[in-house]
């Protein structure tokens, strides 16, 4: 029990830890991609990007994929810009693209993520034999936190729509916008590290 414990609250830990506010940034953006009415495709955007970072945790946890930490970092930026910029240039209108196509995206930028997880489990890791509980133990508590930061926007998206009556797209809009300039600040100074 105490392995299950120290295994699921460091991954609890690493997804809503302020300090690597990127993944939190991520899925908030995933949220957002689509008004609450709408939660059968947002839960299948969360699908993705939850074994798109399921796969590559596996994978890099058992060094079949090992990339550099500071190129890993970049992406996960430029992840969040993307989606950022694509919200910003469909706010006009409904997405064009099919889900199908979106669902792709998600589960690449899933891809990525997951690489970004796995650092800090394979530098506890150390020289343990057996990682197979301890990767399944920090997954779970990374999709906890996924589902915490998931329920915390969709309770702020319901008290902006419901209670101030605010209209999905413009609160949507302001959200996307700060998200997009935090995310092009990280992607300059994490170029930068690269270079």
């Amino acid at each position: 029990m105490d392995t299950f414990i120290l295994w699921f609250t460091t991954g609890l830990e690493h997804i809503t830890d302020l300090k690597g506010y990127d993944h939190i940034l991520f899925v908030s953006l995933l949220v957002l991609t689509y008004p609450f009415g709408q939660w059968g495709k947002l839960l299948g955007l969360i699908t993705a990007f939850t074994l798109g970072h399921c796969i590559t945790l596996v994978l890099s946890s058992f060094n079949i994929v090992q990339p550099p930490q500071t190129l890993t970092e970049l992406l996960i930026a430029l992840s969040i810009l993307s989606v950022a910029v694509y919200h910003l240039l469909n706010f006009k209108k409904e997405s064009t693209a099919p889900l199908s196509v979106v669902f792709i995206i998600t589960l690449i930028f899933g891809l990525v993520h997951g690489l970004g997880f796995s650092f800090l489990l394979k530098s506890m890791l150390g020289n343990e034999e057996t990682i197979v509980l301890p990767l399944l133990y920090f997954n779970l508590g990374i999709e906890a936190g996924q589902v915490f930061i998931i329920v915390a926007v969709l309770i702020f998206s319901l008290i902006l729509g419901f209670i101030f009556k605010w209209p999905f797209r413009y609160y949507k809009l302001i959200l996307v916008i700060l998200i997009g300039l935090m995310a092009l600040k990280m992607s300059i100074e994490r170029l930068i590290d690269l270079l």
